[in-house]
Order: structure tokens, then C-alpha cells, then sequence
């Protein structure tokens, strides 16, 4: 007599769910679960001095440390996201809006995350007094500051560059605005757009203990996380704490990357714009399980009704393609887009104006030409950065692009090296520095080559991978040798990414200049010249009139090479190196 399973196979098949979806509905309900737990913390007492938060060095509690941690990323990125979507698209879509927008997210790239903290801190702890979640507000806007610029400038010129046929078909189907956006803008910019929310994720980290362990207008504020743990175990000089932190931030890193970039990078590989099949597609081992699950199905016509019933919000404005004909006569538009540039200029006139006064009030004349020199300084720094990174990790990131096997093993070690707090590694730097003797004034290039080079590679993967395989095919039909494949086909199709990620790059090493120009271990400081030591020095002793001072000039160093060399490489890319 043969036994039988029970239940049977067959029966198994008759039933209405799959593996892969008790799997799914568990993995949902464990993630809610843990949000709850770790976010009610965010709501605890705080009123200063009495009611603080304190961090222990136990390492018991880094797990939770380390969740409290991540928690605030994902809610970053999320923001991030949403900004990408509207002010990206916003200014690719409307010319007056360009002309406000770019501009202005120059400046904000450029004005360094200790420079928000100073304004910010005081104010979200006033409008949640008593309450924690103020300072957990103002240290999430700081790793979003952190986070969103590469997003929106890869968003904006994925847009930009849109090509002209994608765009006659969606409006010969008559698609929405709406449509248009999710069906068209949004997928041909996915892949770049994800490899820049890695680096943006990555990037988040950098800023992670300066966002946690907060010392502004000569208060000190501290958030449980894995930042606030290595600031302590640095200022009490335990280098246990620091390796079981590196090692926990290691284990989480690797989690993130299998269950959440690796499964996207899988999936947006098929929005990638081309005639013919890639040689090797990304691969990942949770994307393969879930395809088998019937949930995501189930949920999306479930949504399609719902969404059926719902207006349609008002996304004209969102609209991607090139802007419409004109129905105003040309001489009507001129003299509108003459008064909008007068407008523009007065208003950023009087603003300069007025910080100008501010600043004059309470810093001699003579400092702020010192501090334009120590701007200058900072800037030799990051030139030096941006070209030497460029050298190296150009030639990396076409590698990874261009080849998927090396891909499967290259991306997680990628991805682990640019969301690892870098920063983390600083007192161990430091320390270094003091055996050998090295000057701060070079270490401090090492130091902010670590927050910026990873802009560069993530933006190089991004145009390689995106590059069409009937054009590699085409070269080796054509037996391109080494130098000549570079020159006319590799250099040519990732020129835009690489401007993206070498701009990214730029305001990234001034961001980076705040931590790296100041580093200590316990009782031992080093400085560099620079303005971004000059900032921390401000910001540390609330000196509003310094810290205003040195991000003007940070920014104003940022802005004018901005418009002088990258808008230009910009537009070039745009003429001449779109497919």
C-alpha cells in the first residue's frame, strides 16, 4: 500500500496562494511590525536639558540602534523620491520654472548639511515641543538633504533627454499627462534614477553621525542610532564599540542590498531602452521567488478599480516632452521673458544684498576675504577630487555596465562600500594620520574623496548598463579596437551620466569638506584650511554671523562653476551625446 502526502501535491496546486505569497504576507507583516516597534521611540518625552536621550555602549543595543538608523533613511529616501518626481519633472517640463529651479537646487546641493542643522534643529523642536519626533524631523531632512540633489539632477536630465519618438507614440495613443509620466518619463529614467537612490542611500550614511550626534549654538542634541554610537565610542575613545558597530553596519548593509537593490536592479532592467536583448540580464535570487507569488497581481487589479473611481490629479505641469508651440507672438514672449529675468535678478540682488548687511554686522571685512581664500582652498581640493576619481572609477564603472557577470559580483561590493558610513572609518584616519605625521591638509583629500567618488562610479554604471546592446554589437561587427571603442562609442554614451555624477561629485566634496577638514580622536584634533572647517568651527559655537558668512561662500563657489563649467558640459551632452 503506497502512502500518500497530505496534503497531496495536487491539492497543493488547487490552492489558492503559493509559497511565495505566505512568504510575501509574512515578510510584510514581520517589516510592519518592526516599523511599529522601532518607530514608537520616535514619539518618546524631550525637553532639554532634563529629558535627553543617552546612548550606551553596549552592544546589546546596536541592533536597535542600528533600525532607529535605518528607519530614518528609508523615510529620507521616500521624501527624496517625492521631490525627484515634482521638482524634476517640473523643471525639465516648464522653462520658467528651469530657470528658478536648477539654479536654486545648485545652491541647496551646495549649502552643507551642518549649515541646514543650525536653522532646522531650532525649528522642528518648536513645532513638536516636548516631543522627540522635532529632533528625529531634523535629523531625516539632513540625510535628506543628503540624499535627494543626484536623484533630482538624474531625473531632470533622463527627462531632458528624452527621446522624441517615445514621446510622438505616447501622444499618438493619446495618453493622459498622467500616463505619460508613469508609462514613459518615469521608465525610461528607471535606471539611472536607481542607481542614483543606491548612491543617494549610500550617501545618507556620510551624514548619518552628524545628523544623530548634533552640536549646534553650543548645544548638544543626540538621537538613538548607529551614528550617535560611533560619535560616542569615539569621543570616549573605545575602539570595541567602533569594530562591533563597522561589523553591525556590514550585516546590515548586506541585507538591504539582497532584499531591496538587488531585486530593483533586476526589475529595472527591463526598462531598458533598446531594439535587442541584453547578453546577460541582472539576476537576483528574491526577485525569481517573488514572480512566483500571485499578491502583487491580485493587489494591482484590486488597485485599478479603486484607482478607476479616483480623479485624476491636475499633471499638466509634469508633462516631459519638449515644451508646446508658443501661441503668443514672439514679441510678446520676449518682453515676458525679459521681465521674468529682471524679476529674477532683483529678487536675488536684494537677497544677496540683505545677507551681505547680516554677515557685515558681526564679521569684519578682512575675515570675509580670508574666507573667500579658505573657500579657495576647499575648491583646490575638490578639483583635485573630481579628476583624480574620474580617472579611476570611469574605466570601473564602464566595466560593471558593460559586463553583467561582473556585474553580479561587482554590484553588491559596490553597493556595501558606498552605503558604509565612511565617516565611521574618520578616527581610524585620524589615528593614522598622528603615526605618520600626514598634515590634514592632503589627509583632508582622502578623507573627501570617500563621500564624493561613489557619485561618480554609480553614475558611470548607470549610462553603460543603459547603453543599447545593438550599439556594442555594432562595434564589434566593426572590430573597433581598444582606444577606438572608447573614443567613439563608450565616451560618447556615458558623457551625461558622467557629467551628472562629476556635478553630483562636486557639491558632494564640499558637503564632505564639513566632517573631513575636522577630524579628532578623543582629545586629539587635527584641522585643515578650508571652509568647510570653517564652517564646523561656527556652526560648533553658534555663531550665526560666521555660519551664514561660510555658506555663502561655499555656495557661491559651488553656484559659479556650476554655471561656468558644468550647465555647459550639460548642454553639450544634451546636444550631442543623447541617443
Amino acid at each position: 500500500m503506497q502512502l500518500q502526502t497530505f496534503p497531496s501535491r495536487e491539492a497543493l496546486r488547487r490552492l489558492p496562494f503559493t509559497v511565495a505569497d505566505v512568504a510575501l504576507l509574512v515578510g510584510v507583516l514581520a517589516l510592519l511590525a518592526i516599523i511599529v516597534w522601532v518607530g514608537q521611540g520616535m514619539f518618546v518625552a524631550f525637553r532639554p536639558p532634563d529629558v535627553l536621550p543617552s546612548i550606551s555602549l553596549d552592544p546589546i543595543h546596536l541592533p536597535y540602534y542600528l533600525l532607529r538608523s535605518t528607519l530614518r533613511m528609508f523615510i529620507a529616501l521616500f521624501f527624496s523620491f517625492v521631490f525627484t518626481f515634482v521638482v524634476g519633472g517640473l523643471a525639465a517640463r516648464n522653462p520658467y520654472a528651469e530657470r528658478i529651479l536648477i539654479p536654486a537646487l545648485d545652491v541647496l546641493q551646495s549649502v552643507p548639511v551642518l549649515g541646514f542643522l543650525s536653522a532646522t534643529v531650532t525649528l522642528f523642536i518648536a513645532l513638536f515641543p516636548g516631543s522627540l519626533l522635532g529632533l528625529e524631523a531634523a535629523s531625516i531632512f539632513a540625510i535628506f538633504t543628503g540624499q535627494v540633489w543626484n536623484m533630482t539632477f538624474s531625473f531632470y536630465y533622463s527627462l531632458r533627454s528624452l527621446p522624441r519618438d517615445l514621446d510622438e507614440a505616447a501622444r499618438l495613443y493619446r495618453l493622459s499627462p498622467w500616463q505619460r509620466f508613469w508609462k514613459v518619463a518615469v521608465p525610461y529614467s528607471m535606471i539611472g534614477l536607481l542607481w542614483n537612490a543606491m548612491m543617494s542611500f549610500g550617501g545618507g550614511w556620510f551624514f548619518v553621525s552628524a545628523s544623530e550626534a548634533i552640536t549646534v549654538l553650543n548645544n548638544d542634541y543626540t538621537l538613538p542610532g548607529i551614528g550617535a554610537y560611533v560619535a560616542e565610542a569615539v569621543r570616549q575613545q573605545d575602539l570595541r564599540a567602533i569594530g562591533f558597530a563597522v561589523l553591525a553596519m556590514a550585516l546590515m548593509i548586506i541585507v538591504v542590498d539582497q532584499l531591496l537593490w538587488r531585486p530593483l536592479v533586476a526589475w529595472a532592467d527591463k526598462f531598458k531602452f533598446e531594439a535587442t536583448a541584453a547578453d546577460e540580464a541582472p539576476r537576483s535570487w528574491l526577485y525569481d521567488f517573488l514572480r512566483t507569488s500571485t499578491l502583487p497581481r491580485r493587489l494591482s487589479t484590486a488597485l485599478k478599480s479603486v484607482r478607476a473611481q479616483l480623479p485624476r490629479p491636475p499633471l499638466a505641469f509634469l508633462q516631459y516632452a519638449s515644451p508646446p508651440p508658443r501661441r503668443l507672438g514672439l514679441h510678446t514672449q520676449r518682453l515676458l521673458d525679459r521681465a521674468f529675468n529682471v524679476a529674477l535678478l532683483t529678487v536675488t540682488i536684494a537677497a544677496g544684498i540683505g545677507l551681505g548687511a547680516f554677515v557685515l554686522q558681526g564679521v569684519p571685512l578682512g575675515e570675509v576675504l580670508h574666507a573667500f581664500g579658505l573657500g579657495a582652498l576647499t575648491l583646490l581640493r575638490v578639483f583635485v577630487i573630481v579628476v583624480g576619481v574620474s580617472l579611476v572609477f570611469v574605466p570601473i564603472g564602464v566595466a560593471i555596465g558593460f559586463n553583467p557577470r561582473l556585474a553580479r559580483f561587482a554590484q553588491p561590493v559596490v553597493q556595501f562600500l558606498a552605503s558604509f558610513p565612511s565617516t565611521f572609518l574618520f578616527p581610524l584616519a585620524t589615528l593614522l594620520f598622528l603615526a605618520i605625521n600626514l598634515s590634514l591638509e592632503i589627509g583632508a583629500i582622502l578623507l573627501m574623496s570617500l563621500g564624493a567618488q561613489w557619485y561618480v562610479l554609480f553614475n558611470v554604471i548607470a549610462g553603460a548598463r543603459a547603453v543599447p546592446t545593438e550599439l556594442r554589437e555594432m562595434a564589434r561587427v566593426f572590430r573597433l579596437r581598444k582606444w577606438q571603442l572608447w573614443r567613439r562609442l563608450i565616451l560618447p554614451a556615458i558623457f551625461p551620466a558622467w557629467v551628472t555624477g562629476a556635478l553630483t561629485a562636486y557639491g558632494g566634496a564640499f558637503n564632505a569638506s564639513i566632517v573631513a577638514e575636522v577630524v579628532s580622536w578623543g582629545d586629539h584634533t587635527l584641522v585643515a584650511s578650508g571652509i568647510g572647517a570653517y564652517i564646523e568651527r561656527a556652526t560648533t559655537t553658534g555663531d550665526w554671523h560666521r555660519i551664514v558668512l561660510g555658506v555663502v561662500v561655499m555656495t557661491l563657489y559651488v553656484v559659479v562653476i556650476n554655471r561656468l563649467l558644468w550647465r555647459r558640459l550639460y548642454a553639450l551632452a544634451e546636444r550631442k551625446y543623447t541617443f
